[in-house]
């Protein structure tokens, strides 16, 4: 038998595929639209989210039934702003300039709608062991649909992937540039990670009927 049964690996592979929460739930949008500009603060996120996610719904799993419903709200919020304070100063002390970029959005983790979501939905009905599944699920389907709006904006916007350019020098008038290629400005505006959002809401949609609503 493998380490984990089918039902228990289904936490983890249906929000990569047809329950992803960003392309199937929309929740999280607002993330995916204003870091995605640099892969590495999409990467940066994936990890801050898989961390407080994963570690709180295992938090609020064992707490489950000590939480009095009429607080269970605040209770979440103060598991969830204690994990993100840890990711934040971990931020600073080891990347203090990636830090300042995702500043405010690190914060903002604290309201983000998968994680509320997954506290309400999941951790308060399930012990610790699928709790954390089902956040490592979660979090790996949001850090996917980031990771891919965050490569197809630096490398169209800025002709770069994690800053190191791959498409050629742009001022230098090397690799594509050489045959008039130009950076798209527009793939590093917000607008544009929504149309790169609904172009893979699209494509996930057309592989599978099932998703497309009545």
């Amino acid at each position: 038998m493998g380490l984990l049964s089918k039902k228990d690996a289904k936490l983890i592979t249906d929000p990569l595929t047809d329950n992803n929460p960003i392309t199937i739930q929309v929740l999280g949008i607002c993330s995916a639209l204003a870091i995605t500009a640099e892969l590495k603060a999409s990467l940066v996120m994936g990890i801050a989210v898989l961390f407080v996610l994963g570690v709180g719904n295992v938090v609020i799993s064992l707490m489950r039934n000590i939480i009095p419903s009429k607080i269970r709200i605040i209770v979440q919020l103060i598991v969830v702003a204690a994990l993100v304070i840890i990711v934040d100063q971990v931020l600073k002390a080891y990347a203090y300039e990636l830090s300042k970029t995702l500043a405010v959005f690190v914060g903002l983790i604290i309201t983000n709608c998968i994680i509320m979501g997954r506290f309400e939905a999941f951790a308060l009905a399930n012990g610790p062991w699928r709790s954390f599944l089902d956040g490592i699920g979660n979090a790996l389907g949001y850090a996917v649909i980031l990771l891919i709006v965050g490569f197809f904006r630096e490398l169209l916007g800025s002709g770069t992937l994690f800053g190191i350019p791959v498409l050629g020098d742009a001022i230098e008038k090397t690799g594509v540039y050489s045959i008039g290629y130009e950076n798209n400005g527009f793939m590093l505006m917000p607008p544009m990670a929504l149309i790169v959002v609904g172009l893979i809401i699209w494509v996930q949609r057309s592989r599978n009927k099932a998703l497309i609503e009545d």
